[in-house]
């Protein structure tokens, strides 16, 4: 299977820029993944296509100020961090730009000097582990000094920070924001919950290997990085109990649908826990406890269409993108949905 396998074509004006002034105002594809049948809808409607005693798992991850510009100590040249993970000696993979302005032993400064970064190791792809000296509680100093870390294709600034988290975003530690969640509102959560469709709360952070681009020319070759994920006792339970009673469990997005997936035995039941997963979905995977999925419209090759294509068919999901395409749907983090029903 060829990474060009998964290109489609999309025009740059329907990259979406900016959020919507309504999280739930945003159109909806409502997909049969088994026979590619396509309506339209908008994503506040998405109550009508849930049914009593479903189960919607959500990621309840939140993004972290990741970003921080800064300059070295000894030339004052201009050097930007992007945080990747927290490693339980207190070092953070980070990626740096310029890479060559961040040798071992070199020393950054952000805010001032609020915030010192020491690179104590080179690893792959231009990461670096550093370790940060600072006064305080680094939680406080970040949030202080870092900015939201958008994705390259958004240029427009954010004007609240707020529009890049879920409405339900409860655990720190996130790269980027799990955006199929972005659709919904508390009110839209409460319609949810009266209609008696269970919600499992799970916890992806997200880093930035589910969404750099696939390199290799051979699907099969591709390496996914590692991400922190954790289930509760409570929603292992819930998931399960669902699952049990034929009540369908659907991901809302991608790094859900990876975290239960990967939380899951060979029996199909969900394991509550924590731990690191490198999943990758893609076609031919058989899923073991995801029955449909709601997510946004994904970039050309990436990781991310590989998981929409395996729940359901390559040729159904291009033809979906093909069709939202042609009806002018917002594409990626701020974009439209799809429910793959």
């Amino acid at each position: 299977m060829k990474t060009s396998d998964f290109y489609y074509d999309l025009p740059e004006e329907l990259i979406a820029q900016v959020p919507i002034e309504d999280r739930s105002s945003s159109k909806l594809l409502v997909l049969n993944k088994s026979t590619g049948e396509i309506k339209h809808d908008i994503f506040k409607n998405i109550v009508s296509y849930l049914k009593e005693g479903d189960c919607l798992v959500l990621n309840d991850t939140r993004v972290i100020p990741a970003r921080l510009i800064g300059e070295k100590k000894d030339t004052g040249g201009r050097v930007e961090f992007l945080l990747l993970k927290r490693n339980e000696d207190d070092t953070w993979e980070t990626l740096v730009k310029p890479g060559k302005k961040a040798r071992i032993g070199s020393e950054i400064s952000f805010g001032n000097g609020k915030l010192i970064a020491e690179v104590v190791d080179i690893v792959e792809d231009g990461k670096r582990i550093v370790k940060f000296d600072y006064d305080g509680i680094f939680e406080e100093v970040l949030y202080e000094l870092g900015k939201m870390p958008l994705p390259p294709y958004i240029t427009e600034t954010l004007q609240d920070n707020e529009r890049y988290q879920t409405v339900y975003s409860k655990t720190s530690g996130s790269a980027a924001a799990p955006t199929a969640g972005l659709h919904f509102t508390e009110e839209l959560l409460d319609d949810i919950r009266r209609k008696g469709i269970n919600i499992a709360f799970v916890t992806l952070h997200v880093g930035l290997g589910t969404f750099r681009p696939v390199k290799v020319d051979d699907v099969n070759d591709h390496k996914m990085h590692s991400e922190f994920y954790m289930v509760s006792d409570e929603s292992a339970e819930l998931i399960n109990s669902v699952k049990k009673s034929g009540g369908r469990v659907i991901c809302v997005g991608t790094t859900s649908c990876r975290t239960i997936e990967s939380a899951c035995d060979d029996q199909g039941n969900v394991m509550s826990g924590s731990g690191w997963t490198d999943i990758f979905i893609y076609p031919g995977y058989k899923f073991k406890i995801v029955d449909n999925l709601i997510t946004n419209f994904h970039l050309p090759e990436s990781t991310l269409i590989m998981l929409v294509s395996a729940l359901s068919s390559r040729k159904i999901i291009l033809n979906a993108y093909k069709e939202a395409v042609k009806e002018k749907y917002r594409f990626f983090s701020f974009g439209d949905a799809m429910f793959l029903e």
